[in-house]
């Protein structure tokens, strides 16, 4: 689908004058990132552990989530950790049962859900089986703020309950012992766009500072702050996963996040980037770890569990100290990643089937699967969403039962909408952008009402997909001083993505398909001088992707404009600047 090419102005004179000490570049970059004062500048460009991460008890709850974990560690109480099937919940569990192993609790479990069986968050048939299993607290990691209903059972069977948690909160929370989530109401902790495995972290920094006060060392030996520092891995993975804001605290953890997880001590994420071709057999690095190589390649085999099997092969593949289990739970990770990669790709042909035959000129698109697994329902609505650009529900019929997932468009918030419509659901949750429901029953007086909702909110807007451009530029200005500018800002995320330049009136030199199915292209073009740039499109020759074959578009000498962003392809120990296309039109200079 075509977009709308939006060229961010430039900031005001008096911006460049109050930082003159800015390349005129990076002054650019962070005005349009909305990083405005002198503190905000010094905490992205240069974030510093010790500055820029927050004291965790500037939680309201945190004091009393600490001395009651602290009180049951003492007693050897049972404590359950209820995380979620995704790799932002699968990280929290890890981080909360590391820290409570390190405490000397000798009883302690982790309960992951199976996506199929159990659903997002808790249930009460789940809180039955913890109360006979003999837990005395429940921890929960990335959900349990909308489950009101199954918090009062478990406090009625004898449970207290701590929450961690991230999400979209409802009117009504739960009566839990304590709750550490920074939107909740009232709650003045400094950053609200935690992800779950960050809150999680929160709590364990709270735990082992208060930990720390009365003891020289942990239990298992190590010091407190090596310990707290070694779990920032999980943390990097988390945020980046689970596509939270990368400004403010978040940006510091999984910067710092980034440096750990490139020395890991896991032995069984070593296996998974060796199965991911990251590592060298000799276990040394291929390439940087990233954060997109976190959001690409790490955190799809980490979700592939959840999706395919069960959450618990992920889970197991981080905690485990044994070689042996590493090699086969990697494997085993990469190999339901590699089905999930196939199955998706068939039911999306199968969705876009379904809205082809009568639903292209509806506001909000609906796609039902008998029989499809919901662990892929996500996926499905991901990709159909940035093909239609329209807010896309997958659902899943399976026993009798409708379960779906949604994705939807900026402009129109998906979660907002199903909180006013609530009696459709026998549970729901999620964020502006994205949700996981099962339905009571009705679907088509359910797909009435909510693109009612979306008329009723989205009345006299126009929602067209917008590409935002950071500057325009010459081409002989993209060099290495410049890449090594845009390295400052790093990791690249949500509300910091990788800056988007435009480059006008480019003449073609030459061009090839490149890859083994020919679908991605490569372009050698010159600007205003007679030097010509490499660059590289993925699945520009593909017709198959949402936009022409350009392939078949373009010839030698033609004049395009064009969108990119500025990386770096390494092979065989050499490094070359490579302008990655994000987006072309053929111009209109002549």
């Amino acid at each position: 689908m075509d977009k709308i090419w939006k060229v961010l102005p430039d900031p005001p004179e008096e911006f460049y004058k109050q930082f003159p000490e800015l390349p005129k570049v990076v002054a650019q970059l962070l005005y349009h990132r909305n990083i405005k004062t002198q503190k905000k500048i010094d905490e992205f460009l240069n974030p510093d552990y010790s500055q820029d991460v927050h004291d965790p008890y500037l939680f309201k709850d945190m004091k009393k989530a600490v001395d009651r974990i602290l009180k049951a560690v003492k007693k050897q109480e049972k404590i359950t950790i209820h995380g979620d099937y995704d790799a932002d919940g699968v990280s929290a569990s890890v981080i909360l049962e590391s820290t409570l192993n390190s405490l000397g609790l000798e009883n302690v479990e982790v309960f992951l859900p199976h996506r199929e069986t159990d659903g997002y968050g808790l249930n009460e048939n789940t809180i039955n089986i913890l109360s006979k299993n003999g837990t005395n607290l429940l921890i929960t990691c990335d959900c349990g703020i909308s489950n009101k209903q199954e918090i009062e059972l478990a406090i009625k069977k004898g449970m207290d309950v701590i929450i961690t948690d991230h999400h979209d909160v409802p009117e009504e929370i739960p009566p839990a012992h304590a709750i550490i989530h920074p939107k909740i109401k009232d709650e003045k902790y400094p950053d609200k766009n935690l992800a779950g495995g960050a809150v999680a972290f929160k709590l364990a920094q709270g735990l082992l500072q208060k930990h720390g006060q009365t003891n020289s060392k942990l239990a298992n030996g190590e010091e407190h702050e090596a310990f707290e520092k070694w779990l920032l891995d999980m943390v990097a993975l988390a945020s980046v996963a689970d596509m939270v804001p990368l400004v403010g605290e978040s940006r510091t953890l999984t910067k710092y996040g980034l440096i750990v997880l490139n020395k890991t001590k896991r032995l069984g994420l070593q296996k998974l980037l060796l199965e991911a071709r990251l590592l060298n057999e000799d276990g040394s690095k291929k390439y940087e770890l990233d954060a997109d190589k976190i959001a690409f390649q790490i955190a799809p085999r980490i979700n592939a569990a959840g999706r395919m099997n069960h959450a618990n092969v992920a889970y197991k593949l981080l905690m485990t100290e044994k070689g042996t289990d590493a090699i086969d739970l990697a494997y085993e990770l990469d190999q339901n990643n590699k089905e999930r990669q196939k199955l998706t790709d068939l039911l999306v042909k199968e969705a876009i089937k379904q809205i082809e035959k009568n639903q292209k000129n509806n506001p909000i698109l609906f796609v039902t699967g008998h029989g499809w697994s919901t662990g892929i329902v996500g996926l499905i609505a991901s990709k159909i969403k940035e093909m239609y650009y329209k807010p896309t529900l997958v659902m899943a019929v399976n026993d009798g039962e409708i379960t779906g997932s949604g994705r939807s468009i900026e402009g129109f918030n998906l979660i907002e909408a199903m909180q006013e419509m609530p009696d459709f659901f026998k549970k729901f949750g999620g964020h502006p952008m994205a949700c996981g429901f099962t339905l009571k029953e009705d679907p088509d007086s359910f797909r009435q009402a909510l693109i009612n909702k979306y008329n009723e909110k989205c009345k006299g807007k126009t929602l067209l997909p917008i590409l935002s451009i950071d500057t325009e530029i010459n081409l002989d200005d993209v060099n290495w001083d410049l890449y090594d500018v845009l390295d400052k800002f790093k990791p690249f995320g949500k509300d910091n993505e990788k800056p988007k330049y435009l480059a006008r009136g480019l003449t073609i030199t030459s061009f090839e398909p490149v890859g083994k199915d020919g679908k991605h292209m490569r372009i050698m073009v010159k600007h205003n001088s007679a030097k010509v740039r490499k660059t590289i499109g993925w699945r520009l020759c593909d017709d198959n992707s949402d936009g022409p074959n350009w392939c078949k578009e373009l010839k030698a000498g033609d004049k395009i404009d064009m969108v990119f962003e500025i990386d770096v392809n390494e092979w065989n120990g050499n490094r070359e600047l490579q302008l990655t296309i994000v987006d072309i039109k053929k111009s209109e200079i002549i």
